[in-house]
């Protein structure tokens, strides 16, 4: 395993740019914006997101390779806790082809690798986030990911999976709409959920715990969100969702992602979680 695993900080990782492009529609934000994403700009903001993320965590960077437009989203390549990975298996054949280049770079890493079979379709970070403590892991499924993916979870980490229906296209993936924060709170965008997904989060997470995110910040990806202690990074949001979560405690620090978002991604999508930090 890589030093960096076990550090004070927490590891991250992400992939350069370079090829990113909106090459095909398997989402609803990608329509209409084929090959309408700027690639100067969406480097740019890339970059930025990168600077800002250093300041706080570790990064690894994977390299981008033809043919894998989307291999920029690194959060969708897996799920990864105490040097393990779940490798996705990717719904969409368009993103099939990723699959390999990810598995090569957890393997030279030295991560231990747990398959998930093509059957049950399962699309990592993207669909499946562990509460702070590392006790609970919350889980989308409906529109990527197969809730029958969900066992495989289980008994690679030992740990209680809660399974969350999704029922709007434009929130494909859990991490889009459902954010635990390191203080024990959740943002989250309700309508996102099937009821009795949202019964559930309710009874897990008392009303002063919950921030409700409302369509417009929603629709900004604004729970699509890197959280590192009092620190989270994310698109540009309301003012006013701005002020809740300062006055909860946090640093927010607002990455414009406009290019991002044409492919249905923003700061969360573009980074995928390696390791938790060491408290001494």
């Amino acid at each position: 395993m890589e030093s960096y695993i076990g550090a004070n900080r927490p590891a991250f990782l992400m992939c350069p740019p370079d090829l990113y492009d909106v090459d095909y529609v398997i989402n609803p934000w990608m329509e209409g914006n084929v090959h309408r994403s700027s690639r100067e700009r969406a480097a740019a903001q890339w970059h930025q997101l990168h600077a800002a993320l250093t300041e706080i965590a570790h990064v690894q960077l994977v390299a981008p390779q033809p043919g894998s437009p989307d291999m920029v989203f690194t959060a969708n390549a897996g799920l990864v806790r105490d040097g393990i990975v779940a490798l996705s298996s990717f719904h969409h054949a368009e993103r099939q082809g990723e699959e390999p280049h990810f598995r090569k770079w957890f393997a030279d890493s030295g991560f231990a690798i747990r398959e998930i079979p093509r059957a049950t379709p399962f699309e990592g970070e993207g669909d499946a986030l562990f509460d702070p403590a590392g006790t609970r892991l919350w889980a989308g499924h409906g529109l990527r990911t197969r809730a029958a993916s969900h066992r495989f979870l289980t008994e690679t980490w030992n740990v209680e999976v809660l399974s969350l229906g999704l029922i709007d296209p434009r929130f494909y993936h859990l991490d889009t709409c459902f954010c635990p924060l390191s203080n024990g709170d959740l943002m989250y965008y309700p309508p996102a959920f099937d009821q009795p997904s949202r019964d559930l989060i309710e009874a897990h997470y008392p009303q002063s715990h919950r921030i409700i995110v409302n369509e417009a910040d929603a629709l900004r990806f604004a729970c699509n969100a890197v959280n590192v202690g009092h620190a989270i990074i994310l698109n540009e949001i309301s003012q006013q969702l701005c002020d809740q979560l300062k006055l909860r405690g946090f640093t927010v620090v607002q990455v414009k992602l406009s290019e991002f978002l044409k492919a249905g991604g923003a700061a969360k999508c573009l980074v995928l979680r390696l390791s938790e930090p060491t408290i001494n």
